[in-house]
């Protein structure tokens, strides 16, 4: 009896260690009682004969306590695996959602032409056939190069063949509409072609190379075209078109024929009366000059009480004078000088026309590192303008010289145009200053630092970076303080101590920008909105409500190369039903 119940004992413990190591599926098959109990007969143990249930039986074999254990660590088990899925879930949902609000955020009329948006884009297929030939030229490309370095010559051959044929299907359309009938069966061959090319060629890391290749090609391109684009605009802006060539020769012509006492103009007690309203406007453009005066007087309250005084150069003297005596400015009083007549404007007195009859500066203009390409020479185009050599840019700062019986006088450039009544400007209070201008700084930009030299110490000691930039064009002068406080000679000390360019480049702003340092009243941006010569986001309220608007840039009006929507600004003071303007085919 005791060998039958060791037997019984070591079957059990033996029954135990075979259920702990099964899985917890099998563990629940385990618990039949039918299975267990006939386990157990075939080991020749009678559980009745030692008193056990079938519940002693199984809870002997595996502990409750244990059981619990293994479900709780698989359903562990199983929430490791739900949870990472679930948080790719969530962030999915939360990447969506910003999307969505990020595209709420968008303006649309920022993206401009390139919106997908537009209305001519809602066909989505409109210029699918396009792109997809380009796509498969772009394709043939590759493939052309890849099957030349492969010595696949006919293949070779008959990609290019294709390739010009697509070109030559395609042209400069952008739509489906415009390819021509024939163009599907073209796409369809192509893309046989390139099927074949794909099976016989397909390298991805070749094809990246060659894509790569290709796109720092095209960088290269766009920035040769953007050199080029720049060089001629700046050529352009130097250039006199050939309808006011035609007119200046024309109306000096005319003005010769005339008996001296024909030439002169009438009110010129005018001229020196400080109680009216003087303005300055130096000038080679006959055109140019006549929108100037033409705009300012036909928006004046009082046009009587207005006094222009022209200065041009002895080319345009005569033209500068016929114009004006065939098209006086109304009540206004008018007077034409020419700058070659002021005999104190000269080398020993004036620093700029010593420089220019330097040998190191006619060099500098005439002989030295001229470009031999278009690209090579567009950075430093812009500073051999011939504007820069000629008196009638740097007379302003002769003012009081020009007109020494004058207390103020307003300053205009000959590419404005004026819309409102300008005397406000007169009754403007400059605090003690010389000169009344509009600045131009924004957060980082038009200050200091972008016109004048910081490395030499003669601008770093005497100025600040920072300081706000102003715009000539529109500049009401004090001649009284400007006398006062020896403008001209400060002026001249400046530009004496840049004879070797060392610190500013060639121009007047720059100078300028020294000379009325702390001297410049701010007026009110309203007064004079500049940039038409060359920014096109102006916006068209600001322009409306300018009392002078600026055609600063290389984009004048005059010019083929304007831009047409700020152009009506400026055409519509010309009349071009003149005589001399229809003449010379002159046309808006």
């Amino acid at each position: 009896m005791a060998g039958a119940r060791a037997m019984a004992f070591v079957a059990l413990c033996a029954l135990a260690a075979f259920a702990v190591a099964v899985t917890g599926a099998q563990v629940d098959r385990l618990y039949s009682s039918k299975q267990v109990l006939d386990w157990s007969s075939q080991a020749n143990i009678k559980l009745q004969n030692f008193s056990l249930t079938e519940e002693d039986g199984l809870q002997l074999l595996v502990r409750p306590e244990e059981v619990t254990r293994r479900k709780l660590r698989e359903r562990t088990r199983i929430k490791k695996k739900i949870e990472p899925v679930q948080q790719d879930d969530e962030a999915l949902v939360k990447l969506e959602n910003a999307g969505i609000e990020h595209s709420k955020a968008v303006d649309s009329a920022v993206l401009g032409k390139y919106s997908i948006w537009r209305r001519e884009n809602e066909n989505e297929k409109a210029d699918s056939k396009v792109r997809l030939m380009r796509d498969q030229m772009i394709m043939a490309r590759i493939y052309s190069v890849l099957a030349k370095s492969r010595d696949k010559l006919d293949l070779h051959q008959d990609l290019l063949s294709r390739l010009k044929e697509s070109q030559r299907f395609l042209g400069e359309a952008t739509a489906d509409a415009e390819l021509p009938k024939s163009a599907s069966e073209r796409v369809k061959v192509m893309g046989q072609l390139l099927a074949k090319a794909r099976d016989q060629l397909y390298d991805c890391k070749a094809i990246t190379q060659r894509l790569r290749a290709m796109l720092q090609s095209a960088d290269e391109q766009v920035r040769s075209l953007k050199k080029q684009s720049t060089f001629l605009s700046q050529l352009a802006a130097k250039t006199i078109p050939n309808g006011i060539h035609c007119l200046s020769m024309r109306l000096t012509i005319d003005y010769y024929l005339l008996s001296p006492e024909k030439r002169k103009f009438p009110k010129s007690e005018n001229l020196e009366n400080p109680d009216l309203y003087h303005y300055a406007l130096f000038s080679d453009n006959v055109l140019a000059a006549s929108v100037v005066v033409n705009s300012t007087i036909m928006n004046a309250k009082e046009p009587e009480k207005h006094v222009f005084h022209l200065v041009t150069d002895k080319l345009n003297f005569g033209a500068m004078n016929m114009w004006f005596l065939l098209n006086p400015p109304g009540d206004a009083t008018i007077h034409v000088e020419n700058v070659d007549d002021f005999k104190w404007l000269n080398s020993s007195y004036c620093p700029v026309l010593k420089q220019l009859e330097s040998v190191a500066m006619k060099e500098y203009y005439f002989k030295a590192d001229r470009p031999k390409t278009l690209s090579a020479g567009s950075s430093n185009l812009k500073y051999r303008n011939p504007k820069y050599l000629s008196m009638l840019n740097h007379l302003r700062f002769y003012l009081p010289q020009v007109y020494p019986k004058l207390n103020k006088i307003l300053f205009l450039d000959d590419d404005i145009v004026v819309q409102k009544d300008l005397t406000g400007l007169w009754e403007v209070d400059l605090n003690g200053n010389v000169n009344g201008a509009v600045e131009t700084c924004g957060e980082s930009f038009h200050r200091f630092d972008k016109y004048l030299n910081f490395s030499n110490p003669n601008i770093a000691q005497n100025f600040d970076p920072n300081a706000c930039g102003w715009a000539y064009g529109m500049n009401m002068f004090d001649l009284e303080e400007w006398n006062k406080k020896d403008i001209t000679g400060i002026y001249h000390k400046w530009q004496n101590m840049n004879e070797n360019r060392l610190l500013w480049k060639l121009g007047t702003l720059p100078p300028g920008l020294l000379t009325f340092y702390k001297l410049t009243h701010p007026l009110d941006k309203s007064w004079h909105v500049l940039g038409l010569g060359y920014n096109p986001s102006i916006e068209r309220s600001e322009i409306d409500n300018a009392a002078v608007i600026h055609y600063n840039g290389n984009m004048k009006p005059w010019l083929e190369i304007a831009m047409s929507k700020y152009r009506p600004y400026w055409t519509k003071y010309i009349n071009y039903e003149h005589t001399y303007v229809r003449g010379c085919k002159i046309s808006q």
